[in-house]
């Protein structure tokens, strides 16, 4: 099969495609022929030789994938079947042509959407899912405040904060990344170029501050969060897009709001975590992308690029242009 590949850590230009060996199914997985994947930022840290694969998952890159079922391997224990049409998120190994899968970890595809729009989903879906409910223990009438509001994540987080009957606030860099940001819901954004979205997130607030941050970007913004935080608010660090380091008073500026911190991960989490997370999100969230309703949710895509255009795609996440999320088709 052929497989997003590079040989040593570097620019987009190391990036090709290589035919390596199809994978077999092991005991409960499937084996899934890719239609589509996307691109997430995992994958430029990993290009970059930031960011290794979990212990034992493929090398190749890709987080999510939507195709068809082409093999059960042996105990599996669902109602999948060859043909069936699914989505799967992923440790690794979705920019390829085969990929296998815990059988837990696949999802129907949403009447309606084709397997391109599918591809969009797993990923940044569950994880705005995850910070959200699990962590973010977001509830009806919270403001929410998105950081990178028009990225993959930030896109879900806003309908998903929406649905919740929350208020969801977005940090954006374009006025085009606004306007579509209060399109899919979003109740006010703040051009971190143009103002301190932590004052204009005051005002809008009227002194209340907001009760979860969703944040991407980490240490250039910790003043600035811990400031528009509300009294008991839940600050949610899921990146570090703006440095790792801190210089000031964090902790008695947290203590003093009784803030909470707390950091997430999804990749690394084990195979039992992820079950049960994609078993919720099936259950709770995706019945929403098929529903005529006005709270229909939706993914967003930017742009579609054959998989052998792999480095232009890198290119294009890197020039942080994008709204919603890159796509990769696979030949078939």
């Amino acid at each position: 099969m052929l497989a997003v590949h590079f040989d040593k850590p570097g620019g987009p230009e190391n990036l090709y495609l290589k035919e390596v060996a199809k994978p077999s199914p092991g005991q409960g997985e499937v084996l899934l022929k890719v239609a589509a994947s996307a691109l997430n930022r995992a994958d430029i840290l990993q290009r970059q030789g930031q960011y290794a694969p979990p212990p034992g998952a493929s090398s190749i890159l890709g987080l999510e994938a939507s195709g068809h079922v082409a093999e059960l391997g042996p105990g599996c224990q669902g109602h999948w079947k060859i043909g069936d049409p699914a989505m799967a998120l992923l440790p690794s190994g979705g920019q390829a042509q085969y990929v296998t899968v815990p059988e837990g970890l696949l999802m129907p595809i949403p009447a309606g959407l084709t397997l391109t729009q599918a591809a969009a989903i797993p990923e940044v879906w569950l994880t705005a899912f995850q910070l959200l409910h699990l962590i973010g223990k977001v509830q009806a009438g919270d403001f929410v405040l998105i950081h990178a509001g028009a990225s993959g994540v930030g896109t879900a987080a806003i309908q998903l904060a929406r649905l919740a009957g929350a208020i969801p606030l977005v940090t954006i860099g374009s006025k085009d990344k606004l306007q579509m940001a209060e399109k899919l819901g979003a109740a006010g954004g703040f051009n971190y170029k143009e103002e301190d979205f932590s004052e204009a997130t005051m005002k809008f607030t009227k002194g209340a501050g907001v009760n979860v941050i969703i944040d991407c970007i980490g240490g250039s913004y910790w003043e600035k969060n811990v400031n528009c935080l509300a009294h008991d608010g839940r600050w949610v660090l899921y990146g570090l897009m703006g440095g790792a380091d801190v210089n000031g008073p964090l902790f008695s500026k947290l203590l003093f709001k009784r803030g909470s911190l707390i950091t997430s991960l999804l990749r690394s989490r084990d195979k039992k975590y992820k079950e049960m997370l994609v078993k919720a999100f099936t259950e709770q969230i995706l019945p929403h992308f098929s529903t005529e309703e006005p709270q229909r949710l939706l993914p967003v895509l930017d742009r579609v690029y054959p998989v052998a255009e792999i480095q232009e795609a890198h290119k294009y996440m890197e020039s942080n242009k994008h709204m919603g999320k890159i796509i990769l088709e696979l030949p078939q």
